[in-house]
């Protein structure tokens, strides 16, 4: 993962538009707790670095990284020290591409089940992303198929993300 990184960055200096690195092994049905510790050892230099790297080289302003995967791990533990998926409340770390950083946006109940706080749906999140890399979050694509595909399903930018 750290190699990926290096990579993006690299990706990043040659004028490349989307690059993605992945970290697998988060879905933590078993034994989460020694998984996510494991992962966290690799994902938090890496992603650090990452971060340093295009802030040192003055590309961070016009680069955005996301940090994310599809839904949260419930908050309950299972019998295995497992945490099952959650789509009620989940994470997602932006950084650089007009980001307005140090900030905290959301948050769930004290037994983390439900969303309490400025909750953000999908569309909303996907148009917050949309403005930050310059594209009309109304903009709807068509697929191969002639599928139209809707960038944020009309979807609305939270203004208190972006500096």
């Amino acid at each position: 993962f750290g190699q990926g990184c290096r990579m993006a960055r690299r990706r990043v200096e040659a004028g490349g538009k989307f690059v993605e690195v992945t970290l697998d092994g988060w879905d933590t049905h078993v034994d989460n707790f020694t998984g996510v510790k494991s992962l966290c050892g690799e994902l938090d230099p890496a992603m650090s670095a990452l971060i340093t790297d295009l802030d040192k080289r003055d590309l961070l302003d016009d680069t955005l990284v996301i940090w994310m995967g599809e839904f949260g791990r419930s908050p309950i533990i299972t019998n295995n020290d497992g945490r099952n998926h959650h789509p009620a409340a989940w994470s997602a770390v932006l950084a650089g591409g007009g980001v307005r950083a140090g900030q905290a946006y959301g948050s769930t109940d004290r037994d983390g089940t439900k969303v309490a706080g400025k909750p953000l749906t999908v569309p909303n999140f996907f148009a917050t992303l949309a403005t930050l890399m310059g594209i009309d979050p109304a903009t709807e694509l068509m697929s191969p198929v002639g599928r139209p595909i809707a960038i944020s399903d009309s979807g609305t930018p939270v203004k208190e993300l972006i500096s």
